[in-house]
């Protein structure tokens, strides 16, 4: 259950983060063509699960709980393509090409696969 708590309040502090830098970008660009404020999150919660994951493996700087609190809870929060990023970075990192670019591939192609499907479906109920 500890763990659970751990996560969860981890995830409330990155959702809240998520809304409030997404609407900081988006203040700042008056008339947005792009989503500014996805890529704004994606790519800061990217280069932190690099650069924690980093400390993390080479130092051992993060309890368990820790790694739990932050990395699932606050950066899951966040953005999770942080994580697809950073579990695809060590694939490829470990050698394993195949898998690091199925994983893209399945993350994007089924991913937005999903996006469709379910916006269908939405129409028929």
């Amino acid at each position: 259950m500890e763990n659970i708590i751990l996560v969860g309040a981890g995830g409330f502090f990155g959702s809240v983060f998520r809304y409030v830098l997404g609407g900081w970008v988006y203040s700042l660009i008056r008339t947005p063509l792009f989503p500014y404020g996805t890529l704004a999150v994606n790519l800061l919660g990217s280069f932190l699960i690099g650069f924690l994951g980093g400390l993390s493996e080479s130092r051992q700087v993060f309890s368990p709980e820790s790694r739990l609190f932050l990395f699932i809870g606050v950066l899951g929060g966040f953005t999770t393509f942080s994580s697809f990023g950073f579990e695809t970075f060590a694939l490829a990192r470990d050698g394993e090409m195949l898998a690091a670019a199925g994983n893209i591939l399945a993350q994007v192609v089924f991913g937005l696969g999903a996006v469709w499907l379910g916006n269908v479906l939405s129409r028929f109920l």
